[in-house]
């Protein structure tokens, strides 16, 4: 899978993609706009939906931006640099595992959504496409974000089986048990009747 020339580039390429999933768009555009952490605020979860709840909508759609181009970032460059499949999927689990326990901001990170999307766009463009539809197909029939990520992520796989990009579709089941772990929570709730919906506190 990684010759000896391609192991050590694919390392530093997958820290380097770690790193810059590690930087929290959350917590810094929230300092930015002294709007209260979103650790200590809403859900404690600093991610985009939460930030939607303590800062409004313009914090959410810079935190949105941030957490995808986290994760789209790393995958595009490494695919124009080093075009080599078992190292791109190194790169987009690395950025979307810095998401989840980022090293600067002492392992408590975000969900994952954005930033799984994000490298997923990096990957195919057809899939990331399919994803957001499906999102959003989703969130407007049940008004509920979570709900919305799991049932998107847990087709993903799928879509890039079927885009032509067959060779990451076992990143994206990594990926997916990874997500559906970070939102156990939401599952709890969901099964419960108790998570709450879009446009509702």
């Amino acid at each position: 899978m990684f010759s000896a020339s391609l192991l050590i580039p694919a390392i530093i390429a997958a820290t380097l993609a770690y790193l810059a999933g590690s930087v929290s768009a959350a917590i810094l555009i929230c300092r930015l706009m002294n709007l209260p952490d979103p650790r200590e605020s809403g859900s404690g979860n600093p991610g985009a939906t939460n930030v939607l709840r303590v800062g409004g909508k313009f914090a959410a759609a810079l935190t949105l931006l941030g957490d995808a181009l986290k994760g789209l970032l790393p995958v595009a460059i490494t695919g124009l640099i080093i075009p080599h499949p078992p190292t791109i999927a190194l790169v987009a689990i690395a950025a979307f595992l810095g998401h989840l326990y980022p090293i600067f901001f002492d392992f408590r990170g975000g969900k994952g959504v954005a930033t799984a999307l994000g490298a997923l766009f990096g990957l195919s463009m057809q899939a990331g496409l399919l994803a957001i539809v499906t999102w959003l197909a989703i969130c407007l029939a049940f008004r509920i974000s979570s709900l919305a990520a799991l049932a998107t992520f847990a087709l993903v796989p799928l879509y890039l089986f079927t885009s032509g990009q067959s060779a990451f579709a076992m990143v994206y089941v990594v990926i997916a048990v990874f997500l559906f772990y970070s939102h156990r929570g939401n599952i709890k709730r969901i099964l419960n009747g108790t998570e709450p919906r879009l446009g509702k506190s």
